[in-house]
């Protein structure tokens, strides 16, 4: 049994932002999230907004100060927000791990179940 640390769904606090007129590609300063979409965030990284799937069922939302981006449907290849590096989650067909790794999901390893709870997830044979 092989445990990593999870956070799902994924709660992006540090700052809440308005997506009006905000896109991907866009110019920013500093750091922050928002929601473009039901299905998409937007994160400010590297000085540019951009696109963060939410391919989970709950999508995209916010509450508060915090954007909650359901990663649980993701693929390999999909971009993670930054604070996600080094964080994993199970693919939707519960048979691979995925870790976030320098901004994109890499597939980690390859399970007969993986299994998410609050704080971690499980590969087993």
């Amino acid at each position: 049994m092989n445990h990593s640390r999870v956070l799902l769904p994924l709660m992006i606090g540090s700052l809440l932002l308005s997506a009006c007129g905000v896109k991907a590609g866009d110019s920013c300063s500093g750091g922050g999230y928002t929601c473009a979409s039901e299905k998409e965030a937007l994160e400010c990284r590297d000085k540019e907004w951009r696109t963060l799937p939410c391919r989970g069922a709950s999508g995209c939302s916010e509450s508060e100060d915090l954007i909650n981006c359901d990663m649980k449907g993701n693929v390999a290849g999909d971009a993670c927000a930054a604070s996600a590096e080094g964080r994993g989650l199970c693919t939707a067909d519960g048979k691979a791990v995925l870790e976030c790794r320098m901004g994109l999901l890499v597939q980690v390893k390859t399970c007969g179940t993986c299994v998410m709870d609050d704080t971690r997830v499980t590969c087993q044979p």
